[in-house]
């Protein structure tokens, strides 16, 4: 029986019990348990009553109320009571008034197996729940840093690892490649997430990350720690090979140095933690071409064109080097590319050479056919900078006379010529787009120019789904390795110097469209 003082004390034993195992609060696991009988009485009385169970905290004395609203004229007797029948059952609810609710006490009773079950799962859930809010608060101010437990046991691949007062999860894809981690091994890890969720574990964690290469350093590099040198960026191909790039915020100290420690002591720790990764440390700079030189060791750089405006870098140096400063299937400059968030253009001299001669005479062409000149004066206006017929239609006079040979009716009749130009070629294209059928809402997408429209549509890329299931190599080309050779890939937009962030914000913003409609 319930109201027996043995089980009475129990409850209270329980819960004492339960809050301090759990580490939460027994007020809480007292309400789960009100709750759990509540929800037993309801099989007892009748699911249409409205239940309420008070234990008290200090006797473990249990209560059992049908709550009732007072009306005038009761239609449902479970749920609804006269003012004149709530007095009766209490002379205390006289001063109640219509609407009010009122405590009916119900008698103490046996539980059923059926009813005792239920009351189980109402507070084993609760219980859950309110562990599962504790660890979240526990730790959520634990992301972004690196955690330390023991691995319980393997799922599926992921590992389940116990941080003592609750477990997280490194899943599968956040392991380092052909790492033995088996069940009561000691890990570290880097706190990717910790976020509610319904079911499963909360903290997630990552031995893949970069972040988690940078967090061991700051944990053996003193210098990183104090602030004395700052990590300013890192790739990581976990497993294989990393890169991280450091500054000296103190300029009397080494970076490098530092990082590396007495007979690579430091990046050693770093190294075995990572199952053998080879890390590459590199000396930061204002220069990203000075960055680039040092990201690519062991190849030596001869020298590095900068587009700061494109993010791009074209790296020239001798044939010998190339296969160093690319690497193994591309890992070299995969990993800088990553480290300087620049596009890394690797070529040889001849390569750089050939490049610039066929731009050269592309762009003569161009002002040659187009602006009916000679081709000595169109070489002259590539060789001052001029590049496209805009750069002089948007010129002026006395620019142009600047340059030797050019008079001032030669000037205007040039920027005469470009604006002409101009108009016939957007009358051209816009019926060029027309005839090619591409669809108005690739058309109107932002950032897309009329040229690239005729472009986009000789290849039937037509509407905003084709050009959303595109990557950004496709767009903007590159080098990729094909059965070990190095193959020049050509991108739809090549011809119109859009860097790899401008390619990955059009599709990007094209995939956000076309989902969410």
């Amino acid at each position: 029986m319930l109201n027996r003082r043995a089980d009475k004390l129990e409850l209270l034993r329980i819960a004492e019990a339960v809050a301090l195992e759990k580490s939460i609060d027994k007020e809480l696991i007292i309400d789960s348990m009100e709750n759990g009988i509540a929800k037993a009485a309801k099989s007892k009385f009748g699911a249409d009553n409205e239940i309420e169970v008070k234990i008290d905290r200090d006797n473990g004395d249990i209560g059992i109320f049908r709550k009732l609203i007072i009306v005038d004229k009761p239609e449902n007797s479970n749920l609804e009571i006269t003012l004149n029948d709530a007095i009766k059952i209490d002379l205390n609810n006289k001063d109640k008034k219509i609407g009010d609710t009122v405590l009916q006490v119900l008698p103490a009773f046996d539980f059923g197996r059926i009813a005792a079950q239920t009351a189980k799962q109402v507070i084993n859930f609760n219980v859950r729940e309110a562990e599962r809010e504790r660890q979240f608060n526990d730790f959520k101010d634990k992301k972004d840093t690196i955690l330390s437990g023991i691995v319980k046991r393997l799922e599926f691949g992921n590992v389940i690892v116990d941080l003592g007062r609750t477990e997280s999860i490194i899943q599968k894809n956040e392991l380092i490649p052909r790492e033995n981690i088996k069940a009561g091994d000691r890990v570290k890890a880097y706190c990717l997430d910790v976020r509610r969720e319904p079911r499963g574990q909360q903290i997630f964690l990552s031995r893949a990350h970069p972040k988690f290469m940078e967090k061991l350093f700051i944990q053996e590099v003193p210098e990183i720690y104090d602030g004395l040198i700052e990590i300013k960026s890192s790739s990581r191909d976990p497993g294989s090979r990393a890169k991280i790039c450091v500054k000296a915020i103190d300029t009397s100290l080494d970076p490098v140095g530092a990082c590396v420690g007495m007979r690579g002591s430091r990046v050693q720790a770093v190294v075995n933690e990572l199952q053998g990764e080879k890390i590459d440390i590199v000396n930061w700079s204002e220069d990203p071409a000075v960055i680039v030189a040092n990201a690519l060791s062991p190849a030596e750089v001869q020298r590095v064109n900068v587009d700061t405006e494109q993010k791009k870098l074209d790296v020239i140096l001798t044939e010998e080097n190339l296969s160093k400063a690319i690497g193994r299937r591309g890992q070299n400059v995969r990993l800088a590319t990553k480290l300087l968030n620049y596009e890394i253009n690797i070529m040889t001299d001849q390569e750089d050479s050939e490049k610039r001669q066929i731009e050269f005479k592309e762009k003569t062409d161009n002002f040659v056919k187009n602006l009916e000149l000679d081709e000595t004066l169109g070489q002259l206006l590539v060789a001052e900078g001029f590049s496209s017929i805009d750069d002089i239609k948007d010129s002026n006079p006395e620019a142009l006379t600047k340059i030797e040979g050019i008079e001032e009716e030669t000037a205007k009749e040039l920027i005469e010529r470009s604006k002409e130009f101009h108009q016939r070629d957007q009358e051209e294209i816009a019926n060029r787009i027309k005839d090619l059928g591409l669809e108005n809402n690739l058309i109107n997408h932002k950032g897309l120019t009329p040229g690239m429209l005729v472009t986009l549509g000789e290849q039937k890329i037509l509407t905003l789904n084709d050009f959303a299931d595109l990557a950004s190599d496709e767009l903007t080309g590159g080098y990729d390795i094909v059965k070990g050779e190095r193959v020049r890939i050509k991108g739809y937009l090549e011809d119109f110097a859009l860097s790899k962030k401008e390619a990955d914000d059009l599709i990007m913003s094209a995939r956000n469209i076309v989902y969410k409609d």
